[in-house]
């Protein structure tokens, strides 16, 4: 059995190596954002007293849970990318392409150690994931 890809399909790849490099850039901003608070491995997240303490380490927490949430999406997004993308190779890479966009942006605004700046990023995010989705 020989499996012939779409043409076009060389844009989901491309596509998702882009999300591979967010979640480098991301784990990169942890490093940082963990030497500023202070926090020691392999303490995963800043406990209450020491965010009282420390306001970085708030920023802190917030990088981090950017991070965890960007892990726990991903593999819906590889699939659902790759799966559309046997039909619909175009759509489905921009599509994905427009999720890095858009998580760049959502890390950007939630590593600011105020949430609520990542809101409209978020709402783009979840409504393009389930886009891609129901393909």
């Amino acid at each position: 059995m020989t499996l012939v890809l779409p043409d076009g399909y060389q844009y989901i790849a491309a596509s998702l190596l882009s999300a591979a490099w967010v979640i480098v850039w991301q784990i990169v901003r942890i490093g940082s954002a963990r030497k500023a608070a202070g926090i020691p491995y392999p303490q995963l997240y800043a406990e209450n007293a020491q965010l009282k303490e420390n306001p970085a380490a708030l920023r802190y927490n917030c990088v981090q849970r950017c991070h965890q949430n960007t892990l726990e999406t991903i593999p819906l997004i590889l699939i659902s990318t790759l799966i559309t993308g046997l039909k619909y190779p175009h759509f489905a890479a921009a599509t994905s392409f427009f999720w890095v966009l858009t998580r760049i942006a959502y890390t950007i605004g939630y590593s600011t150690g105020v949430p609520e700046k990542a809101s409209y990023s978020t709402q783009a995010n979840e409504d393009f994931m389930f886009v891609d989705i129901e393909l």
